[in-house]
């Protein structure tokens, strides 16, 4: 339960800030050999008031995952925007899990309306959820975006993280990580197929802000445990949104679990169907995408119409 009175910021968080706090804080833990301690998340949530988009930005955005021109923030956008209110949140003294090393599961967006770019923007988010994983513990991110001008809320995201290793007390470990496998899954025949640099993860980080060491480099991601440096989920996530393209409506439902990491450089193969009310409307979209060489699934997803 968040608190009646949110924790109000004057500025958007800096993620490189953030990330090097969370660093600093890595590491006299490794050095005292102890965690952030407890077991229950803050009480508090943090919230940023009068956020506008930055036209430069927002086309960079749009031309990296291939949305068309527009004045409409794109939904990954809002998140982009909303991340550093999150990331604040998890950069708590009195938030139980490590910040750096936590990977994406899944995502729930709501977005009630379109978001022209010259809206003035009150984002708010909280930590809700924290629950055992098979391979750590797992909580999510709430946030919302309302207009600063009317209250009215125009975007909701739920982002869900696994802290992996990490174990806390008085939590029960379930049996499985996303209620998913890929064991049966037989690629379909592709709509897209996706050529992602070893950059890639460099080049969203300059558009989104998000900086996370797993991204950068292999060097960076192996001090981290991963073999190499991996695509941000979000990227990925938004850029398979933008290719279901100017097909959905204008207040719709985004979700994505996301199943095995895209390690740089890759290829990836994208499929998507479109499904369509009785009445011949379009009523969602649904997209999976996999590694074209050996099959294996990396995230699936859909987009569907918002009543």
């Amino acid at each position: 339960m968040i608190s009646t009175q949110p924790v109000v910021l004057g500025e958007l968080p800096s993620l490189s800030k953030l990330y090097v706090n969370a660093a600093a804080n890595a590491a006299r833990r490794r050095v005292l050999g102890s965690g952030p301690g407890g077991s229950k998340l803050p009480k508090a949530s943090h919230e940023v008031r009068g956020i506008t988009a930055d036209v430069e930005n927002l086309t960079a955005y749009q031309h990296l995952i291939g949305e068309s021109a527009s004045d409409v923030l794109p939904a990954g956008f809002v998140h982009a925007l909303a991340f550093p209110v999150a990331m604040s949140v998890m950069n708590r003294d009195d938030f139980p899990l490590p910040l750096l090393g936590m990977i994406h599961l899944r995502n729930h967006v709501e977005q009630y309306a379109p978001i022209h770019f010259q809206e003035v923007l009150d984002i708010r988010s909280w930590a809700e959820n924290l629950s055992g994983h098979r391979a750590g513990t797992q909580v999510d991110l709430v946030a919302e975006a309302r207009s600063g001008n009317t209250g009215a809320l125009l975007w909701r995201g739920v982002s869900s993280y696994l802290a992996k290793g990490v174990f806390l007390p008085g939590i029960d470990k379930p049996g499985s990580p996303n209620g998913t496998t890929g064991a049966d899954f037989s690629p379909p025949f592709p709509t897209a197929l996706w050529q992602l640099g070893v950059d890639t993860g460099r080049t969203y980080a300059a558009v989104s802000g998000d900086f996370n060491p797993i991204h950068l480099s292999a060097l960076s991601a192996k001090a981290l445990g991963l073999r190499g440096s991996i695509a941000h989920g979000m990227y990925l996530a938004s850029r398979a949104l933008a290719d279901v393209g100017a097909v959905k409506a204008d207040a719709f439902t985004w979700d994505v679990v996301f199943e095995a990491p895209v390690f740089l450089p890759a290829r990836v193969a994208l499929d998507i169907s479109n499904v369509q009310a009785d009445s011949g409307a379009w009523e969602r979209s649904e997209y999976v995408a996999w590694n074209p060489r050996g099959g294996r699934r990396h995230f699936t997803g859909s987009v569907a119409a918002l009543d």
